[in-house]
Order: structure tokens, then C-alpha cells, then sequence
């Protein structure tokens, strides 16, 4: 070939390259500004009061916070930056322009209410803890034997999926995920689907929704005062929703890359880093139950399982840019001057499931709590599974992506796992529909009139 033919060759498949990038970068454009700036501004609208700058009528803060996430859907290889960079912006923007803003109240509490310092070192000791029980368990050895006990085809997949949804009941969905993830990579041959990764974050979202030690929202409103019998109807979400998320899931897995057969390898488990892994796990319920700080527990069991195998350091260095990216999104998100919400009803739940997939969904529910008035199963299902349609919109997805860095593409994700999106909305009016919209009276001043009547008698109310 001569020169000026392979010249004009190279141009022209570079010139297609561009357009290729270009191409994609509309529809990120696209997708960001529809599925991310949306639902950030739509709240931004009804919050200018103050001396904060506003852009067309909405303040500073949304439009930054939108800009952010926009961003991450965008430069997905740059995530931790564009998060920190934006929370930077942020902090700039309260400090210089809000009066009200203070910092130190805002991190270490006041005695109008407790501050972001629990949910930060909470959430900093879980995905460094739990990434610390991915390589116990990974080197345990257990995952190379479950191909062996799933089913032949697709169903195995599915099946790999339910079984995350069940951890995610008694355990924390973080730890679901990590686990779930760590025996795909076993199964898989560490050849996974994103359609894939998204439903094990789904599914351990999903798993969560109806128990009040399964995810940080419902432990939220246990501790609030919510009944805890009053959240277990999310299920009847979770599981509709997981027969379609879940079948497709496991069929997109199926077609990529099939489950590889070990029953003919000769596997010797390690069973001393299984016992560590249960220890873990064992403190991770204990303190979320005793303490309200699951992170407590882990940090405390993993030291104390040093003397059966040594602590992986190296992994929780590793977990610190995916730790530190959503942590800076949640201290963005708690930037947001966010008061109120609309009025309790399902149409309110419903869009704070999409809103929750952009917009950290701890406030979210502290918010609703506050105002009473919702059906707490439904909203459960709502705000947990909700997270689950784009990778960053729950802790269960930014830790997966440590362990999947391709999930970080937003792009990607969203194409690969429609079905999570389509499973919320099909799955939200099944379960209106079967168990209907049912609000319970602003748990607060029932328990504001309880604890009157058990001063004037001399008890002590069950809550406090």
C-alpha cells in the first residue's frame, strides 16, 4: 500500500473515530441532561430564597450538584475528581453566600439535629470493611465450588441473584453485593455483564427494601419509630420486580459468557477465612442491631479474625477511590437545600424512586420521615430499589464498581441494564395495585402522645 493510500486510510478512520466519539458523547449529553439534570433541578425549582446566586430562577446548589453528576455520567474515568471537585465548588458556594451554613453544625450536629459525621464514618467503615471481606471470602475458595450446586443455563444466573436478594435481607445490601459480585466473577470466569452487574446491584437493593436491617432507609425508619412488620410489604415489589430484572439479567449473562463447569477440579476450601468472613458478617448485624453503626461491628471483627488470616491491607487501599467518590456525594447531596417535600402519596413515592437514583436517598427518606404520612413499604421500595438504576445512585453500586471498575460507565450502564429501570415502574403499580396505597398517620406524634402517657405513668417507652 503507498504512502498516500495509507495516509488517506488512517485519516479517514480516524475522522470515523471521531464521529464515534462525538457520537457518544451527544448521548451521554443526552442522557445526563434527561435522567440526571432533570430530576436535581425539578426540586431546585422550588428552594431561592436567600442571598445564594440562582441561574434562571434555581440556586446555585442544584445547578452545581446537577453539573456534578453530569460530569461523572460523562467522564466516567474521572468520577473521584468531578465528585470532588464539585463538593469543593459547593462548600465555596455555602460558605461564602449562605448565612445560614455552618459547617461544623453540618458535620458534627447542633441541637436542632445530628450532624453527616455517622453516616460518613458509617458508610467509610463498611466499604473498606466489606472490601476486606471480598478477598477472605474470594480466597476462601467457596466461590469456585458454587457453579457446581447452580442450575445448567440462564437459570443459574437467576438463581445466583435470588440468593443475593436473600442475603440482602439479614445482611447489609453493601455486603450482598460484595458477595454476589465476588462469586460472579467465580462463576463467570471473571467475564460478567454490566446488564449483569446492574441486576446483582438491583437485586441486593431489592433484598433490602423490606427488612429494617437490609438497607441504611429502612434502618433509618426502624430507628425513627416505623414498625418494622410496616415495611415488609416492599417485597411485593422487590419480588416482581426481580422475576424481570432478574430473568433478563441472567439471560444477558447467559449469552456473554455461560457459566464454566469446576466439577471435575478438585477444590479445597479455606475454611479459617470462611470463619473470618462470618465473624465479619456476624458484626456487621450485631452492631447495626445494638448500635445503629454496622461499621463498628465490622472493624472490630475483622481484627479480631487477624489471628486465623492476615488482614488484607491492600485491598482496602484499593476500595478508597470508589469509598471517597461517594462520600463526596453524599455530603453533596447533603448541601442541598432541600426542606420539604411535595405531599405524601404514591405519586410522590414513585418519582423519589427515579429521584434516588441521582439524589443520595439518606435524606431522602429523613425528609419523609419528618412528614409523615406515606405508606413506608411502598416508599421503602421506592427510595432502595430506585438507587439500582444507575450505578453511582446507591453505597450497593459504588462498592460493586470497585470490584467492576467497567460499571463506572454511565452510558453503558443504563443501555446494559434497562431492565432495572423498567422493572421499578412495572414492579411500583404491581405492588399499588396488590396491597394498594396505604399511609400511616406521622409515626412522631404517635409516639410524642405514647411517651406522655408513659411519663404520667412512671414507664419507659419502648423507643428511647
Amino acid at each position: 500500500m503507498s504512502f498516500e493510500k495509507t495516509f488517506a486510510w488512517n485519516s479517514v478512520h480516524q475522522q470515523e473515530d471521531g464521529y464515534k466519539v462525538i457520537s457518544r458523547l451527544k448521548k451521554a449529553c443526552w442522557l445526563s441532561a434527561v435522567l440526571l439534570v432533570w430530576p436535581v433541578m425539578s426540586y431546585g425549582t422550588a428552594y431561592t430564597t436567600g442571598n445564594v446566586p440562582e441561574v434562571y430562577g434555581i440556586r446555585a446548589e442544584f445547578v452545581i450538584f446537577a453539573l456534578t453528576l453530569a460530569g461523572i455520567a460523562i467522564f466516567h474515568q474521572h468520577t473521584i475528581k468531578v465528585a470532588l471537585s464539585g463538593l469543593t465548588i459547593l462548600l465555596l458556594i455555602k460558605l461564602f453566600f449562605d448565612s445560614s451554613f455552618d459547617l461544623v453544625h453540618h458535620l458534627f450536629g447542633s441541637n436542632t439535629g445530628e450532624g453527616e459525621w455517622r453516616t460518613i464514618l458509617n458508610l467509610f467503615g463498611l466499604l473498606t470493611g466489606f472490601s476486606v471481606l471480598a478477598r477472605h471470602f474470594e480466597d476462601s475458595h467457596i466461590p469456585e465450588m458454587l457453579p457446581s450446586f447452580l442450575p445448567d443455563g440462564w437459570k443459574g444466573g437467576l438463581v445466583l441473584l435470588a440468593l443475593i436478594l436473600v442475603l440482602s435481607s439479614f445482611l447489609d445490601n453493601i455486603a450482598a453485593a460484595i458477595i454476589g459480585g465476588t462469586i460472579a466473577q467465580s462463576v463467570y470466569n471473571r467475564k460478567v455483564h454490566i446488564g449483569y452487574i446492574a441486576g446483582i446491584i438491583a437485586a441486593s437493593n431489592a433484598g433490602g427494601a423490606g427488612s429494617v436491617v437490609g438497607d441504611t432507609t429502612t434502618t433509618m425508619m426502624w430507628i425513627d419509630g416505623v414498625n418494622a412488620l410496616d415495611v415488609t410489604h416492599a417485597y411485593a415489589g422487590s419480588l416482581a420486580a426481580f422475576f424481570i430484572f432478574g430473568s433478563v439479567a441472567a439471560i444477558q449473562q447467559h449469552r456473554y459468557q455461560p457459566a464454566i463447569s469446576r466439577s471435575t477440579i478438585a477444590v479445597k476450601p479455606d475454611w479459617r477465612r470462611m470463619v473470618v468472613v462470618l465473624m465479619i458478617l456476624a458484626g456487621a448485624i450485631l452492631g447495626n442491631t445494638l448500635l445503629d453503626f454496622p461499621a463498628a461491628g465490622v472493624w472490630l471483627a475483622i481484627p479480631a479474625g487477624a489471628a486465623l488470616a492476615g488482614i488484607p491491607w491492600h485491598e482496602v487501599k484499593s476500595s478508597l477511590k470508589g469509598t471517597v467518590f461517594l462520600l463526596s456525594l453524599v455530603l453533596c447531596a447533603s448541601l442541598m437545600p432541600v426542606n420539604e417535600l411535595p405531599a405524601a402519596s404514591w405519586h410522590t413515592a414513585f418519582h423519589l424512586g427515579f429521584v434516588s437514583a441521582v439524589f443520595d436517598n439518606i435524606p431522602l427518606t429523613k425528609l419523609c420521615l419528618e412528614q409523615g404520612g406515606y405508606d413506608w413499604g411502598i416508599l421503602a421500595f421506592a427510595v432502595g430499589y430506585g438507587g439500582s438504576m444507575i450505578w453511582f445512585g446507591s453505597s450497593a453500586g459504588v462498592a460493586l464498581s470497585n470490584i467492576f471498575p467497567e460499571a463506572k460507565n454511565t452510558f453503558k450502564y443504563l443501555k446494559a441494564g434497562w431492565h432495572v429501570a423498567l422493572a421499578y415502574v412495572l414492579a411500583f403499580f404491581i405492588m399499588l395495585a396488590v396491597m394498594g396505597w396505604n399511609p400511616h398517620a406521622p409515626h412522631k406524634k404517635n409516639r410524642a402522645a405514647k411517651s406522655a402517657v408513659f411519663i404520667l405513668t412512671g414507664q419507659v417507652h419502648p423507643c428511647v
